[in-house]
């Protein structure tokens, strides 16, 4: 018998949306542009896929009639979505097309068989470790913006270092990305017993999932996580996401953090700042959004060229005592850095007129990020 259902517009639309970072992308393959709709019972389950990322969702519906299909994931979302009714009705008829009624609107939609949708990943039931969402959701924040793009010829560079550990018996996970001109590393403890967690020797979660599992936390107080060799799982009662791990070797971050000494301190009020580079970005190069900092007693200088336009300078009140400095930095790395900071005062860390800076705060638990300078 063909697929026939009502639903609720809402949740259907809910439902929808929450897959159509999925599918709104071009592949090789013109199905997974589509959702796979199939029921059991009185549930519905949506699935969506871009071979990296497969996300299920179960919804209630009123099932006349059981079976599958797969329909175009944008148009049957701009259908629900326009619609002016507060029921949705679908009933397939023949050669994969169906027939969507909502109020006094009917649409015929053409859709392909479910037999040639990817088949969703098996997984290990017995693994999962609960969390609380907010954790991931918070450690995401603090680190997505420094994932390099998907040009980056290093690919292992767009993606996010998991990493778990255990201090004074307490668990940890810390997610750690680069773009190759800085970093940023966020850790949390949290009351999950990590251990149970399996990872590789590294384990590489891809930007579009990071991404998606931050969509995922949102509005959800637990999510159970397992990580399997090739894949990460997370689920909850009402949906399940499939995110395929990459393979590689992450740059040595550690080495990294530790060639930053942390003597030459300056302390610097992290909303003036962070308002004084968005003003002298204003005069970068579109390109590399070059900045000059010079650094002396108590001063911070900042100061930027555009050959078209002009320049612009402004001054800074900060807390230094060490010898003078001069630095070439890309202001927006600073911007973006400060925006997910939440401390009042900032300490930063630069060796010398060739080195890196290193920002943290005691306000921002766990965090730390690194920039790396530019020559003038």
């Amino acid at each position: 018998m063909a697929l026939n259902f009502n639903i609720s517009k809402n949740v259907f639309l809910e439902g929808l949306n929450a897959l159509q970072n999925l599918t709104n992308k071009r592949g090789t393959l013109a199905i997974i542009s589509n959702i796979l709709i199939e029921t059991d019972n009185d549930i519905l389950y949506l699935t969506a896929t871009d071979l990296e990322v497969g996300l299920k969702i179960k919804i209630p519906a009123e099932i006349k009639n059981s079976g599958s299909i797969t329909l175009p994931s944008k148009k049957i979302f701009e259908i629900v979505r326009e619609s002016g009714s507060s029921s949705i009705s679908i009933e397939e008829t023949e050669n994969s097309w169906v027939i969507i009624h909502a109020g006094l609107s009917t649409y015929n939609l053409a859709g392909m068989p479910s037999n040639e949708f990817p088949e969703f990943p098996s997984f290990n039931e017995e693994t999962f470790v609960n969390f609380e969402a907010h954790v991931f959701s918070e450690i995401i924040d603090k680190i997505i913006y420094s994932i390099a793009n998907e040009q980056e010829n290093n690919y292992v560079l767009t993606s996010v270092l998991f990493e778990k550990e255990k201090k004074n018996d307490r668990y940890y996970i810390r997610m750690i990305s680069s773009d190759g001109h800085r970093l940023s590393i966020m850790e949390k403890d949290v009351a999950a017993d990590v251990d149970n967690l399996t990872l590789n020797k590294m384990t590489l979660i891809p930007k579009k999932g990071i991404q998606e599992l931050k969509k995922f936390c949102e509005n959800r107080d637990n999510v159970q996580i397992s990580f399997e060799e090739k894949q990460l799982v997370v689920k909850d009662d009402n949906a399940i996401m499939v995110i395929r791990l990459k393979q590689g070797e992450f740059p040595p971050y550690r080495a990294i953090i530790d060639a930053v000494q942390l003597q030459n301190k300056i302390k610097i009020n992290r909303v003036p700042f962070l308002e004084s580079l968005k003003r002298i970005n204003l005069f970068t190069e579109d390109i590399y959004h070059t900045i000059q900092l010079e650094i002396m007693d108590d001063i911070m200088i900042l100061s930027s060229q555009n050959a078209d336009i002009g320049n612009a300078k402004d001054e800074q009140s900060i807390i230094y005592n060490g010898e003078n400095l001069t630095l070439g930095f890309n202001c927006r790395f600073f911007i973006e850095t400060l925006q997910v900071m939440e401390c009042e005062t900032v300490d930063a860390y630069i060796n010398s007129n060739n080195s890196p800076c290193l920002l943290k705060s005691d306000f921002d638990e766990g965090f730390l990020s690194i920039i790396m300078p530019m020559q003038l």
